[in-house]
């Protein structure tokens, strides 16, 4: 029996990719417009940005014309010593190579383009190269050399603190690691890693891309389904936000993850609707894809004769497109199906399509490694051509610097002097004049900021300018939240609430400080913090549970002070889970440091879950502090969004 699990959609790269080499194009007013302004311009660098710009325009519908425009723009900016329009040309001639599908001259181009980029100290350019060298080698098939252009791309993006370009690195990265089953671990924590900047970029197709890889992986294993739908779900709200076509492919996604929890009715459902949506956009693909997982859930539900009249219909339109692994798929459940019901005539017919095929993909599959050996070897023997050209621009650039020299030399020093006389006395009146302003205001902002972040991310915002979300294997997340607080608050002025929750929150602050737990926030008359970041912490769970004894009991306290007085008292939820997640700052102008993850949804539903008044962990948590801690089994309790969890109630401190 099929298990309902889709291959990995290594597509999803491609709109990664996409941002950092693929310039508008098509035929439109604005190539006229182009050719005009050519006419007037004189050979500058203002004309090498307008061929650069022209032959964008020709990439996919004429290439040949593309190279002749970019090559003219190449030239241009060599005697004009013009060096970032020299680079943007080579990358120019590199995309017209590549839209050919020459690889070769392509990598070669871009290859004198990073040269170029280093040279000038461009480092977004560096960036962007090492990327579009990557992404050549990865869909020629060569993951390692793949894998040491993106790294590369990673840590220039990184530098420069280009969101973007550090998103499509990530991305990238772990689209290489997730290839390998060994290595699919790495590809979910560069995955997690690029989900936070995504969403700090507001970009919805990169938000989509990390989403719907990470669940791909998750639904691998049956023990990770609820997360794999979590990742789905993530992913299909993103991508209903975005102008892609892959809503489809996430709604299917989230049918599969269903059917394998053996929810059939929603199963269908989405496959369904998934079918629908990529006809009426005529995604032959996904509509294939959308019935390869609907004839799965019906094979899983028992219903053969459903299972295979869609394995037909997956077929025929998989065989129309010519989508090989679809075809295959497709033969496969066909075998199966026909087995079932005992027609083994058909089924031996298709299991003969079946492995036929399969050994035609492993052939394709083996040509693919044999191109991307030739890859390597094509692209040595093009070395010598790339030190030919690099020696004659260096030449040429040697030859108009000593020209320049010799013509602006004594001009240019006596201004520089003049300059730098003048400049060093301002400077020294302007220092001194504002020294102490600078030195009061530093002091302010140090406070104001070590008030609202963590010192280890303050102390990053404050010498790179940004904070980099880092990936935590444990931490344990508590949530609290008041029962029958909006009846209690009914009866409050605004003034008596706000003290009344300012009492209570201002002594969980204490308890978290005296356990060394990270509050992260409050919303409302809900409070949350988190042990084991931004410091790691192994026994993080131990402290965590402390605290929550201390809370429950400061609760406890306050309820006899309450019912003493006759006053009405707020009870209280409490539950803690351990687990993986995301920490980092998100926002511009009023930024915050956040937690992200399946860890902090499943603490959430620890609390609602709970019982007023007691502590409630997961059997997560449950595990680390088993053996000093004394705790009751609720059994296994179904929460919102996440099926059936194993809960404690933590009685005391053994």
């Amino acid at each position: 029996m099929n298990t309902g699990i889709s291959k990995m959609r290594k597509t999803l790269i491609v709109f990664i990719f996409i941002w950092g080499i693929l310039p508008s194009y098509g035929q439109d007013n604005s190539i006229d417009s182009l050719r005009a302004v050519l006419e007037h311009q004189q050979p500058d660098s203002s004309r090498v940005t307008t061929l650069i710009e022209l032959s964008s325009k020709y990439y996919r519908i004429y290439p040949e014309e593309a190279r002749r425009i970019a090559t003219e723009a190449v030239e241009l900016a060599q005697n004009s010593n013009y060096k970032s329009g020299l680079a943007y040309a080579y990358k120019a001639v590199g995309m017209s190579y590549y839209f050919q599908g020459n690889w070769i001259d392509a990598l070669v181009q871009w290859k004198l383009a990073l040269n170029v980029f280093e040279s000038i100290n461009d480092l977004n350019g560096v960036s962007n190269m090492l990327n579009n060298l990557g992404a050549v080698h990865f869909n020629g098939g060569d993951d390692e050399a793949a894998l040491g252009y993106y790294l590369q791309s990673l840590a220039v993006a990184e530098e420069t603190q280009d969101t973007l370009r550090t998103v499509t690195a990530l991305v990238n990265i772990g689209s290489v690691y997730s290839n390998k089953k060994s290595s699919r671990n790495l590809a979910i924590q560069y995955y997690l890693r690029a989900l936070p900047l995504s969403i700090q970029l507001g970009d919805f197709d990169a938000i989509g891309t990390c989403a719907v890889n990470m669940g791909e992986i998750y639904i691998t294993d049956t023990n990770r389904t609820d997360s794999a739908l979590y990742y789905f779900e993530t992913a299909l709200n993103a991508y209903e936000k975005s102008a892609t076509g892959n809503i489809a492919y996430a709604m299917k996604s989230i049918g599969s993850a269903y059917a394998i929890k053996k929810d059939f009715e929603k199963a269908i459902k989405y496959q369904k609707d998934a079918y629908k949506l990529a006809s009426s956009i005529d995604a032959r693909l996904e509509m294939a894809q959308s019935l390869l997982s609907l004839a799965i859930t019906y094979e899983l539900k028992g219903d053969v004769p459903k299972a295979i009249s869609t394995y037909n219909q997956a077929k025929e339109l998989s065989i129309e497109i010519g989508a090989l692994y679809e075809v295959q798929d497709a033969y496969k459940g066909l075998a199966l199906g026909y087995s079932n019901i005992s027609d083994f005539k058909q089924a031996y017919t298709y299991q003969n399509l079946f492995s036929d095929l399969k050994d035609t993909l492993y052939n394709a599959e083996m040509d693919k490694k044999l191109q991307a050996q030739t890859l390597s070897y094509e692209l040595d023997r093009k070395q010598g051509q790339i030190s030919l050209l690099e020696k004659d621009q260096e030449l040429k650039a040697v030859e108009l610097k000593r020209q320049k020299a010799i013509r602006n030399g004594t001009a240019v020093f006596g201004i520089l002097l003049l300059v730098l006389i003048g400049g060093l006395f301002n400077r020294y009146r302007y220092m001194k004049s504002t020294k102490r302003i600078i030195e009061a205001e530093k002091e302010r902002s140090d406070g104001l900021l070590l008030n609202i972040l963590p010192h280890e991310t303050a102390e990053e915002l404050k010498s790179k300018g940004s904070a980099t979300p880092k990936y935590y294997e444990k931490v344990s997340v508590l949530f609290t939240d008041f029962k029958g607080f909006t009846t209690i608050a009914e009866k409050l002025s605004p003034q008596e609430l706000v003290e009344e929750l300012n009492q209570c929150f201002i002594a969980f602050d204490e308890i978290m400080n005296k356990y060394n737990i990270e509050k992260i926030k409050t919303i409302g008359d809900s409070y949350m913090c988190a042990g084991g970041i931004p410091t790691i912490k192994d026994d993080n769970p131990f402290d965590v549970v402390r605290a929550a004894l201390e809370i429950r009991d400061f609760m406890e306290s306050l309820r006899a002070e309450r019912e003493t007085e006759g006053k009405d008292f707020w009870e209280l939820r409490i539950g803690i889970h351990t687990g993986p997640v995301i920490a980092g700052v998100v926002g511009k102008n009023k930024f915050a440091y956040d937690i992200w993850g399946d860890t902090v949804n499943t603490a959430s539903r620890m609390e609602s879950s709970g019982i007023p008044g007691q502590i409630n962990i997961s059997g997560n948590t449950y595990e680390y502090i088993k053996d000093h801690f004394k705790c009751t089994q609720r059994g296994k309790i179904s929460a919102k969004n996440k099926g059936e969890i194993e809960m404690y109630i933590v009685e005391g401190e053994v």
